[in-house]
């Protein structure tokens, strides 16, 4: 039992962590989120703790202020996880699995660019050059800007 609750305590301490670092895990809520904000959704289908590239990809470019500045303001995070060691919930196991055979993932990482209806945008994975060239890789991908009400000019 004491094990167990160790486990549980280990597994939303980690859960916790990863939300406050901007990752969500339920993509029904992104995209919600999505198309009231707008921005597109950055889908990251990774193996976080034995594929490699993915931990590459984290270490390299996910975990750096410039993505992460980036990504606050331009777009909806969600991480589709196959671990081997950490434990998800059934759900999101579930959850992960539909996503993965509806996008047709067959390699990790493999990082989609969606909008709020789930089309993609652009279909990437782990990139050499660093945080900025990854940007700019999302940027030219993304849809233009609605104008708001208080962006816009009157004549």
């Amino acid at each position: 039992m004491k094990k167990l609750t160790m486990f549980v305590f280990a597994l939303s301490l980690g859960l916790s962590v990863f939300a406050s670092s901007g990752w969500m895990t339920d993509m029904d809520k992104a995209m919600k989120l999505s198309a009231k904000s707008g921005k597109p959704i950055l889908a990251d289908f990774s193996g976080s703790d034995w594929c490699g590239w993915c931990i590459r990809l984290d270490k390299e470019v996910f975990s750096k202020k410039i993505f992460k500045d980036f990504a606050k303001e331009n777009l909806i995070l969600v991480l589709v996880d196959f671990p081997n060691r950490k434990a998800i919930a059934a759900k999101l196991k579930k959850q992960n699995k539909a996503l993965a055979v509806k996008y047709k993932v067959r390699g990790y990482p493999t990082v989609l660019l969606l909008d709020s209806k789930g089309k993609v945008l652009l279909k990437t994975g782990y990139r050499r050059g660093g945080p900025q060239k990854y940007v700019d890789s999302l940027k030219s991908k993304m849809p233009a800007k609605k104008a708001t009400k208080a962006t816009k000019t009157k004549k």
